[in-house]
């Protein structure tokens, strides 16, 4: 909600029209774009990535808990 709020904020910089409009439509547009990847960023990639993540750590504590148990299983046959 608050980049939401700084978006629509802005938006009279990039709907901005006269004398010196130019670059105020120039940094108005840099802020929503920047605040609106930086939100959808956040709200998609990062939990895709920690997905991803605890995805592999969890096959590679499954991996080490089989080894550990083969390890214990062909110990007490010998």
């Amino acid at each position: 909600m608050t980049t939401a709020a700084m978006v629509l904020g802005v938006m009279p910089l990039v709907l901005a029209s006269g004398a010196g409009a130019v670059s105020r439509n120039n940094i108005g547009l840099v802020i929503t774009v920047g605040l609106s990847i930086g939100t959808l960023f956040t709200l998609f990639v990062v939990p895709v990535m920690y997905t991803l993540i605890a995805k592999q750590y969890d096959e590679n504590e499954e991996i080490k808990r089989l080894a550990v148990t083969q390890d214990e299983y062909s110990s007490s046959y010998k």
